[in-house]
């Protein structure tokens, strides 16, 4: 019989609270400067944080694009402050707290 390693990722589509994950939180994040090297620091860390969703490297006013999920705005308060704000070259962030979502879809129509 085989063994399971490592972690299993699950869909919710319609309730996330039932994960304790209904919040969503979009976040810009600005860094201190930007060179590859903090590019790929910053992006490594982000990358390992199960609370982030998405995340985007972006033109504009900010670096980073992050969509969260976090089970309320506690959980979210301790998330920024204790992990987020303390990622490699972050200079400061800009959060977007969802009222409520409009549209989520992974669908992409297909020419032919």
């Amino acid at each position: 019989m085989g063994t399971m390693v490592g972690t299993c990722s699950v869909y919710f589509d319609d309730n996330p609270q039932y994960l304790d994950a209904a919040l969503v939180v979009f976040v810009q994040i600005r860094l201190t400067r930007t060179s590859q090297d903090i590019f790929e620091e910053f992006t490594k860390s982000a990358y390992d944080l199960p609370e982030v969703q998405e995340c985007y490297l972006v033109s504009g006013n900010f670096d980073y694009l992050i969509k969260a999920r976090v089970a309320d705005m506690a959980a979210y308060r301790q998330f920024l402050g204790e992990t987020l704000l303390t990622l490699p070259g972050v200079q400061e962030s800009t959060s977007y707290v969802v009222m409520e979502q409009v549209k989520e879809t992974l669908a992409l129509e297909v020419p032919y």
